[in-house]
């Protein structure tokens, strides 16, 4: 899926970080979402070589990244955290200063990351998603009903992780499977490399601490720097068609939390590098090469 691209584990921040990096010109991080690994940028990770050295890691837990346990204030899987995780990687790779990607749960990562480290993040470009704290406060029955993974995620330990692991395959396989024309969208390789991690139950456990995070330590770090906006140049895109796209005014949401932002909505699902990909990869490099 990544030809040409390096295949690489690196220790950092307490943890194993496995990624790809290929390419060469200005560095880009590239985040990705939930229940997948860095093969989702499989369409558009190659293109974008041609133009930025491009490093694609698997968040922690996820994918063949380190399975670290959860702890009582779910801070192992804060995106605070997992934002340090990468940002010790690029460094590792000799890189200070970089281009940021992010998609769904990696876009939440790349919002914490941007705060926390602001003098890193040269431009962001996120994918389907509006800020934690937001979504939160928009819950109603429609959002329960469409996004109901975020409230049976947080269950206490081990509910969410037993329902989960009696079939791993079948669970994650039927959110990838409502997706129209799924058999084109997702290439055999990414959706084999979906699956195959998925099937391990560490995975489960740190994606259920992931959500746990997001819904508890990941608020209060939110609440507690809601007045820091984002101060890089940021590109955010999002589904026409998701529940976020259809309910909310996504651009002037992230103009709350961004001081200098577009927007754009693309006539897909969730899963836009997938769905779209050229349209995808010309909206990053177009913003990213500005």
């Amino acid at each position: 899926m990544f030809q040409g691209f390096e295949e690489l584990q690196l220790d950092v921040n307490g943890t194993t970080i496995n990624l790809v990096k290929g390419g060469s010109g200005p560095p880009m991080l590239m985040l990705h979402g939930y229940p997948q690994t860095h093969a989702m940028w499989n369409k558009i990770a190659p293109r974008l070589s041609e133009d930025f050295t491009v490093v694609c890691p698997d968040l922690r837990g996820y994918g063949d990244s380190a399975k670290v346990e959860g702890d009582p204030e779910h801070m192992n899987y804060s995106k605070r955290v997992m934002a340090q995780d990468q940002v010790d990687v690029m460094r590792q790779l000799g890189y200070e200063k970089f281009f940021l990607v992010g998609h769904d749960r990696g876009g939440r990562v790349s919002h914490r990351l941007t705060k926390d480290h602001p003098d890193s993040v040269l431009k962001l470009v996120t994918l389907d998603i509006i800020p934690t704290r937001t979504m939160f406060q928009i819950v109603n029955k429609d959002f329960a009903t469409n996004t109901y993974h975020w409230f049976f995620l947080i269950q206490p330990f081990d509910f969410p992780e037993k329902v989960i692991g009696a079939d791993p395959e079948f669970y994650a396989g039927r959110g990838f499977n409502r997706v129209k024309e799924a058999d084109t969208v997702f290439t055999p390789e990414a959706l084999a490399d979906y699956l195959r991690c998925f099937n391990n139950p560490g995975t489960i456990h740190a994606v259920c601490e992931d959500y746990r995070a997001g819904a508890s330590i990941d608020l209060v770090h939110d609440d507690a720097d809601f007045g820091q906006k984002i101060n890089c140049p940021m590109l955010a895109m999002w589904s026409s068609t998701g529940y976020v796209g259809r309910t909310q005014d996504v651009l002037k949401v992230w103009q709350d939390y961004a001081t200098d932002v577009r927007g754009q909505s693309l006539t897909c699902g969730h899963y836009i590098a997938e769905e779209m990909p050229d349209e995808a990869y010309a909206a990053i490099k177009g913003f990213l090469s500005e």
